[in-house]
């Protein structure tokens, strides 16, 4: 549950707002594109507890692709979590940290050093057990959903000190209908992605047909409320016309309820409970790159475990892709096109499940598949959307699935697991 909090739990909660208020404005939309991202997120949770259950391995979508459909499936998802899925939330994060305590330490917000030097510095945490990446994991978690759950008191204890963002008449049916509300799910999409990160380590999971459901529903379910909650606080304690299209959503909210040193300490500890979020991201995402490498040939050089069972080398790899959207890329733009491409592949992974023999003891998803259905339709719907609005990013998410494809033709596979019937 841990790590699915924490990697969910991130800058999208902290930043998103302000692009949804670009597109839309009334406060039930708002309410509403959480409560529909979170349900989305459960279908997603209830699903991948089946898979995971299931096959009982580490590596998530890759072995699930993998075994049911084919091996360049999930080769593909695999290398969408290293040029997006993985990569670019570590980026949007270190990124996010430096925006955030960029005002407070007077240090330049568009310097990519410190974000680079912070992740340098968590892939050296996860470079040595698993016990330590545990332990780290679970602190820096618990931390962040005691700032979390404390901002949300505070929100919610103090009256707004001016004019607030509450808009609450009926032009929330209307605003349902406009493109950008399929662009706003886009972020809100991004915000939830985690829920399914306790799939990626089921190797490494005690009683997994056990606990694997307990952490990914949970965790959901937790979230989900506390998301809901936050976005209301921060439309209580600012108008729509600080917020719309900013990234430090938070800081001019709770600027407005603490006063600007009070703000400070805000951008502070936000800034802080990113690490959480890189840590997360760091751990599971470079178990899907070693799953992968250790059965394509040309990637054999990142297959490799350390004695402690640790994909060192995996988790430096990855850490060098996120420095270079550190680097190289604007915030927005890595957080659309890699929203784009995530809500593409679980859609994928969702359909997968139409294919396997439920076994015995295995978690099974409730509703039939009806859940899944709606998944699916509402991914094409928000894709189709997405590439309608916002082309030239949905076009970049396109061009490097397009590359990945090229990339698995030219260096073939070794293995690729059994395809199920």
């Amino acid at each position: 549950m841990a790590i699915c909090i924490s990697t969910m739990i991130g800058t999208g909660v902290f930043t998103s707002l302000g692009f949804q208020l670009a597109e839309v404005s009334n406060t039930w939309s708002i309410i509403i594109l959480w409560l529909l991202g979170g349900l989305i997120a459960l279908i997603g949770a209830f699903t991948y507890a089946e898979l995971g259950t299931h096959f009982q391995d580490s590596g998530g979508d890759y072995i699930f692709l993998s075994r049911i459909f084919h091996p360049m499936l999930g080769y593909l998802y695999t290398w969408v979590s290293l040029t997006a899925g993985f990569s670019a939330p570590i980026a949007i994060s270190a990124m996010a940290m430096t925006a955030y305590v960029s005002t407070p330490l007077n240090i330049d917000p568009t310097s990519p050093w410190y974000g680079i030097g912070l992740i340098i510095l968590l892939s050296a945490v996860h470079s040595f057990t698993i016990k330590t990446s545990g332990r780290f994991q679970d602190i820096s978690s618990a931390l962040k959903v005691l700032f979390v759950v404390a901002l949300i008191a505070i929100g919610f204890y103090f009256a707004p000190a001016g004019e607030s963002s509450f808009i609450l008449d009926q032009s929330w049916k209307d605003e349902l209908l406009l493109p950008g509300f399929a662009v706003s799910l886009i972020y809100v999409s991004y915000a939830y992605q985690g829920w399914n990160s306790a799939a990626y380590i089921v190797g490494e999971i005690r009683e997994p047909r056990r606990n694997l459901p307990i952490a990914l529903i949970g965790a959901t379910v937790l979230v989900t409320v506390v998301y809901v909650l936050m976005q209301v606080a921060m439309l209580k304690h600012a108008p729509i016309e600080d917020l719309s299209g900013q990234v430090e959503v938070t800081t001019i909210a709770y600027t407005n309820i603490l006063g600007q040193n009070g703000g400070y300490w805000i951008s502070i500890f936000i800034a802080l409970q990113l690490v959480a979020t890189i840590s997360g991201y760091l751990w599971i995402g470079s178990r899907i790159i070693q799953a992968m490498a250790a059965e394509h040939r040309q990637w054999k050089f990142v297959a490799p475990k350390t004695s402690n069972n640790i994909p060192v080398r995996a988790v430096w790899l990855l850490a060098f892709v996120s420095i270079l959207f550190t680097v190289t890329s604007t915030f927005e733009q890595v957080l659309i096109y890699a929203g784009f491409l995530l809500q593409l592949m679980s859609a994928l992974t969702i359909l997968s499940v139409f294919f396997i023999k439920h076994k015995k003891g295995t978690f099974r998803s409730p509703g039939g598949r009806s859940l899944q259905v709606f998944y699916i339709v509402f991914s094409v719907v928000v894709l189709g959307y997405t590439l309608y609005e916002r082309p030239h990013e949905s076009l970049i998410g396109l061009g490097l699935l397009v590359l990945g494809i090229l990339t698995y033709f030219f260096q073939g596979s070794d293995a690729g697991g059994e395809v199920i019937p």
